[in-house]
């Protein structure tokens, strides 16, 4: 069980991820890391045996060391890219993320902003997604993340 959710299709590659909204004060906790010229969602992918609820509470408190309750389910996003790290670089991935709001409490601090894994450095930082200039993903944040909506915006990115 605790195994990724990943699987080989053909040559390419299909992920089920999920990612964090963690806003304060209009800026939002986003990731990069040393092999990665972009930034990205705190979060990652579901482990086999979990519910996409489960493994983002787990990953943001990996992440964070804190643990955030869920708000709600903001955005699901099917995702076809290019693999661009050594893991997976010029394979065609199909990506699933369920992004979900987290309840961020006033005092919300990240334990410590650089997480190590393995050979791998991951950072963390605050943006505002309005003015940010680095590139980062994904990339309708800019456009719908504090837009205030009911429900669940389903969101389809092909970059092939």
């Amino acid at each position: 069980m605790n195994e990724d959710m990943t699987a080989v299709c053909g040559d390419g590659l299909i992920n089920i991820r999920v990612c964090a909204i963690i806003q304060k004060k209009g800026r939002l906790l986003m990731a990069y890391s040393d092999d990665a010229g972009y930034l990205y969602t705190v979060g990652g992918r579901v482990k086999f045996g979990e519910t996409a609820e489960q493994a983002i509470v787990r990953e943001v408190f990996e992440e964070t060391g804190v643990k955030l309750g869920i708000d709600r389910l903001g955005f699901i996003q099917e995702n076809y890219f290019y693999g661009d790290v050594p893991s997976n670089k010029g394979k065609l991935i199909y990506e699933v993320d369920y992004f979900f709001y987290m309840k961020v409490p006033e005092d919300f601090k990240p334990v410590g902003m650089d997480i190590k894994e393995g050979d791998n450095t991951e950072h963390l930082c605050w943006i505002d997604p309005m003015t940010e200039e680095r590139r980062f993903y994904p990339e309708f944040f800019r456009t719908e993340l504090f837009e205030p909506f009911e429900g669940v915006r389903h969101i389809v990115t092909d970059d092939r």
